[in-house]
């Protein structure tokens, strides 16, 4: 304190003061603000908040790697239809013989196919008939590392009968295959359930469906029908942890007649490569 000349008193410290207070409640308030960003940060992100506890002050953070990239071999079971057959592949390899080189090339270490039980023409009932009766399947599906399998295009199609109307100015017609989804999205959920029970370890790649009437359905209908198809696929297999749905629909939209064989169905050499790159990208 000191006196002024009309004897008052002043108090030089009043200001200080002041300053002190308005200071401390700033810093308090970015503390709350600090703690509130830092919570919701922790709600929205846990996963980023988890990481970045596991990696020490300096190191950068490695992706987690995938089960195939560790094991010392890989086997492959594959099953299902004549796209896991490889129907209309010239050079004989189809998607699951160009997943084998292109994994082989990628990881670096040895891959088999260990048995591809894949028959054209069969249907989701015709998959589940063929557990049942041969043993060695299920036997072989139990020792995999990575199981491939396509299923549902002929339930659908059946081979253009009751989506192809030949006789009139219609093209393709996708009621048939709407009318056929139900039981047979049934029969996929059977057959999914099925191999999960059977190995809980190995990576089970279920390869979506794409349009192979495209061009014949200017309206589109059919891709429409494809969409729900692979949605509910997706949603079966998201109830394991070790299934996963590759979509290949996106791949045969554009250039279609580039991609697929004489038949006009199934994928030619090239259009199974494009699969086995997509499935490759997933899973290592």
């Amino acid at each position: 304190m000191t006196n002024t000349e009309g004897g008052g008193v002043v108090l030089l410290s009043t200001r200080f003061l002041w300053r002190t207070v308005g200071l401390a409640a700033l810093l308090s308030t970015l503390i709350c603000m600090f703690g509130f960003v830092y919570a919701i940060n922790q709600i929205i992100f846990p996963t980023l908040a988890t990481n970045s506890e596991l990696v020490s002050p300096g190191e950068t953070m490695k992706p987690k790697e995938s089960p195939l990239a560790t094991k010392e071999k890989i086997q492959i079971v594959a099953f299902g239809d004549s796209l896991t057959a490889g129907t209309g592949d010239l050079s004989g390899r189809g998607y699951v013989g160009q997943t084998k080189e292109k994994l082989e090339k990628q990881l670096g270490k040895p891959v088999f196919i260990f048995n591809n039980f894949a028959i054209p023409g069969f249907r989701t009932y015709d998959i589940l008939k063929d557990m049942d009766a041969k043993k060695d399947i299920g036997a072989s599906l139990s020792q995999a590392d990575l199981i491939l399998f396509t299923a549902g295009g002929n339930d659908l199609f059946e081979g253009g009968q009751g989506v192809m109307d030949t006789a009139g100015d219609e093209g393709f017609n996708p009621k048939g295959a709407e009318d056929r989804m139900p039981e047979a999205l049934k029969r996929l959920e059977e057959i999914m359930d099925r191999i999960a029970k059977l190995n809980t370890t190995a990576t089970i790649v279920y390869v979506g469906l794409y349009h192979p009437f495209l061009d014949m359905d200017p309206s589109r209908q059919g891709s429409l029908v494809i969409q729900k198809w692979n949605a509910a696929a997706f949603e079966i297999a998201h109830r394991y942890p070790n299934v996963i749905v590759v979509p290949t629909s996106d791949l045969f939209e554009l250039n279609l007649n580039k991609y697929l064989y004489t038949d006009h169905f199934h994928p030619n050499q090239d259009g199974y490569e494009r699969i086995a790159e997509r499935i490759t990208q997933v899973v290592n």
